[in-house]
């Protein structure tokens, strides 16, 4: 039962630097030009909504207008993030870091990007830098011991989610899971099961909709023994993620573990289906052979029985 569920926070969208407004009770002007900063308060706009290529588009159109504007390729990188072009966002963010060497959301998003291409050494290398800058912003201590856990470090991880959350806005509970679930599957590579136990207990208690939670401590019941509760847990993943197979064949397991028999069956028949509706082959029949082997065990176990 080893497929955990991480989170990654990060992006918060620059404000543009110009705003187009008219003081009260003044008389109606023509507008002959439109400026760079209108385009960038536009491209804002259109990232809100999530029209992430239109969004693109604007502050292109800004960068045309000044070259230097380090906002318009800060706002365009989060842009081409949200559309998983992580190359032009790292080009994009380090364009935006030449022109503003202090660019703290430059350096975080840059790392994002980093992150999600797997090269973990420079996303910690962006987060250093970050941290630098801002030393009280919780994000970029999350972001680097998302990193760190990437990269195998994963007792450095656990200090960097300590950071964050001294840093965090008591306020935000959601986010306050997100790390606790970080921090305990840190724990739980590291093979502390108790503290990663009590870590994703407590993420659940700050946001009890969040399936991925319930996934990560059902597999530390499992490493435990407790049959009982990873069945109790997958079902909440179930409930909250119906067409989650991976749940599906992990409570079968469990189940068969506990004499379930026909409860397992009808577990990993249902991961079947939805394995093979994902387009997941290799996951389709790696689960049938399961089953097969599942159904072959409970057949033999039955004969012996009947002796």
């Amino acid at each position: 039962m080893s497929n955990f569920w991480r989170l990654f926070f990060s992006i918060i969208i620059a404000l543009p630097l110009t705003f187009l407004t008219l003081p009260a009770n003044s008389a109606p002007i023509l507008i002959t030009q439109i400026t760079a900063g209108d385009f960038l308060e536009l491209g804002v706009y259109k990232m809100r909504r999530g029209d992430y290529q239109e969004a693109i588009e604007n502050f292109s159109q800004a960068i045309a207008l000044e070259k230097d504007l380090a906002v318009a390729y800060s706002d365009r990188c989060l842009a081409y993030l949200q559309l998983q072009d992580y190359h032009q966002a790292i080009a994009d963010c380090t364009q935006a870091i030449n022109f503003a060497p202090d660019n703290f959301e430059a350096y975080l998003n840059r790392g994002v990007a980093f992150y999600r291409q797997g090269d973990y050494p420079a996303a910690i290398v962006d987060h250093n830098r970050a941290i630098a800058l801002k030393p009280y912003d919780f994000r970029a201590y999350y972001n680097r011991g998302l990193a760190r856990a990437g990269d195998g470090k994963d007792s450095e991880a656990i200090l960097d989610f300590n950071l964050a959350l001294t840093q965090i806005p008591r306020i935000t509970s959601l986010l306050l899971a997100d790390i606790y679930n970080d921090r305990g599957l840190a724990h739980f590579v590291l093979q502390d099961t108790q503290a990663a136990m009590l870590d994703f207990s407590l993420a659940i208690r700050l946001n009890a909709n969040d399936y991925r939670a319930y996934f990560n401590r059902a597999c530390a019941c499992g490493r435990n023994g407790d049959d009982f509760g990873a069945v109790r847990d997958f079902s909440q993943v179930i409930r909250l993620n119906p067409s989650n197979a991976q749940a599906y064949v992990n409570r079968g397991i469990a189940q068969y573990h506990l004499g379930y028999h026909l409860a397992a069956i009808a577990d990993l028949q249902k991961a079947s289906e939805y394995f093979e509706n994902q387009g997941k082959r290799v996951a389709y029949e790696k689960t049938l052979d399961l089953l097969k082997n599942l159904q072959q065990k409970i057949s033999f176990a039955t004969e012996i029985a009947l002796l």
